[in-house]
């Protein structure tokens, strides 16, 4: 600034100013008065301030706040931080039992406080004591400022604040409000001299609430209203400093075109590896659900061989009825298996909703059929060659049999008879043996045709729902990816556009900072 702008110092400890700080006419921070172009700047980039220096321009805290709360860590803090700021709250000592707060605000007597501050828990809702407090603290007479101290530990602390300012209401305290703090996070702001976190700790917003309440005015000749003015337009211009610094290093625009590289990169919103995704799985399900097939086939064969064996001869023409039961038991197995195969796919997709693709959309045939009944066995030579046998088998049985009663001559040409019947007897029992054993047989080969059928049937069951689960699924991940990518173009349109605007705007949004700069420094 120029060297004519300094002021004399005498004249500025007339004003109330400490020596050194600068002022136009009698509009300086020293006298109190803050003018409307300066009071505009500070409203802009400190609002906080702008509050706290309504307060304090009001009525500022001379007297005592009654402390009423828990002496713990917590507690501590608070009022650390809080004696941090000017002007500076005179705290008494925190009073944690409900009683002795009730019977007087001062724990070390004399007159009571004026006003007495309430820490809440952020974690729980008021209780019957507290509310019992607030309504005699009220009818004495004495203001009440209630905050909600450690949101920072409590995720909820909104909806147990909302929930405590029901129960205020229902007792008549609908104009008593909850300040929610965050000590720790003030004392992070401080450390890392970050403004924005002090704001979200809400100790400023205290600050401002207990000055205003605070009874008593400041002298404005002690200088401690020049030394709050001073501070807070000292932090006003390190906010707009911070913000020019911002500006000029062009960090925001390079963050978002890292972000717009980024979803450029991506754009095809997974579309590539998800289709190669899905074809490597349909692959490896159809390789899967074929040998489950396979399996499921050859272990009904087994049993139907071994059903076979001990099945009766009357029973056999029967036998086609029940394997076509089985075989339709069968495909509802392998239906089963197909289908959770499938929801097991779409739930590893990527972009893909996990609901039962197969059973939703899959198309349902009849099961297979084991094919026509097996045609009668057509008698050929075997069994000619087979009456043979047993009638050639039958006689010479029969002779065995009655050679004893050829040594009576009166009864060699009776054995004749016999002989003949004997061998009728027995041709007819090889024949009918052999007449079961080939339909056993006939039957036994028909299942193993009927069955190499029913797995060539169930393999293309098994084909045709891949294909329709590739095709659906296929389809939900174009639509999938389709949508992310207007998403990314979208949010690539909204970068650039941001950059642009940056870029465009970044000379006036400089030049403004510098004027409120400079009209801060016309006055401090």
């Amino acid at each position: 600034m120029p060297g004519s702008d300094q002021p004399d110092p005498g004249r500025a400890t007339e004003l109330g100013m400490p020596p050194g700080a600068r002022s136009v006419g009698s509009a300086g921070p020293g006298s109190g008065d803050v003018p409307p172009e300066l009071e505009a700047v500070v409203a802009r980039w400190n609002p906080q301030g702008t509050a706290l220096l309504k307060a304090v321009r009001s009525a500022v805290a001379a007297s005592r706040v009654a402390l009423i709360g828990p002496d713990d860590a917590n507690t501590t803090l608070l009022r650390t931080e809080l004696a941090r700021f000017e002007p500076r709250i005179d705290l008494t000592e925190p009073m944690s039992e409900v009683g002795a707060a009730v019977e007087s605000t001062l724990p070390t007597g004399g007159a009571p406080a004026a006003v007495a501050l309430i820490l809440l828990d952020a974690g729980s809702t008021l209780g019957t004591d507290t509310l019992r407090l607030v309504r005699r603290l009220r009818a004495d007479g004495i203001r009440i400022l209630l905050a909600m101290n450690g949101i920072h530990a409590y995720g909820d602390w909104r909806s147990v604040r909302a929930h405590n300012l029901e129960l205020l209401a229902a007792q008549g305290g609908a104009d008593l409000d909850i300040v929610p703090v965050s000590a720790r996070l003030a004392a992070a702001a401080r450390t890392g001299g970050d403004a924005a976190l002090l704001d979200r700790s809400g100790l400023t917003a205290l600050h401002a609430e207990l000055t205003a309440s605070a009874a008593g005015a400041v002298d404005a000749g002690d200088g401690r209203l020049a030394a709050l003015t001073a501070r807070v337009l000292a932090e006003t211009r390190e906010r707009i400093v911070a913000q020019v610094a911002t500006l000029r290093s062009g960090a925001e625009p390079a963050r978002w075109r890292e972000e717009r590289a980024t979803l450029l990169a991506g754009r095809d919103g997974g579309r590539a590896t998800a289709m190669s995704t899905l074809r490597g799985q349909l692959h490896l399900a159809r390789v899967d659900l074929m040998t489950e097939v396979g399996g499921q086939v050859r272990a009904l064969h087994v049993a139907a061989r071994t059903e076979l064996d001990r099945l009766r001869p009357a029973d056999l023409g029967d036998y086609p009825d029940r394997l076509q039961q089985a075989v339709s038991e069968l495909t509802v197995v392998v239906d089963h298996g197909i289908d959770r195969r499938l929801a097991e796919l779409a739930t590893r997709l990527d972009g893909v909703d996990s609901g039962d693709v197969a059973s939703a959309h899959r198309r349902r045939d009849p099961a297979p059929r084991v094919g026509p009944d097996p045609e009668p066995r057509h008698r050929g030579v075997e069994d000619h060659l087979m009456i043979a046998l047993g009638a050639s088998a039958g006689v010479g049985l029969g002779r065995l049999l009655v050679s004893p009663l050829a040594l009576v001559p009166a009864l060699d040409v009776a054995s004749i008879p016999v002989t003949l019947l004997l061998g009728a007897c027995v041709a007819w029992w090889v024949v009918r043996a052999r007449r079961q054993v080939a339909d056993r047989a006939h039957v036994r080969q028909w299942v193993s045709d009927a069955l190499v059928n029913v797995k060539a049937q169930l393999e293309q069951r098994v084909a045709t729902a891949v294909v329709e689960a590739e095709t659906e699924l296929a389809d939900r991940v174009v639509r999938a990816s389709a949508t992310r990518i207007i998403d990314t173009d979208r949010r690539v349109a909204e970068l650039e556009a941001r950059i642009r605007r940056a870029a465009a705007e970044q000379p006036g949004q400089l030049a403004a900072c510098e004027r409120d700069i400079a009209t801060i420094d016309r006055y401090i």
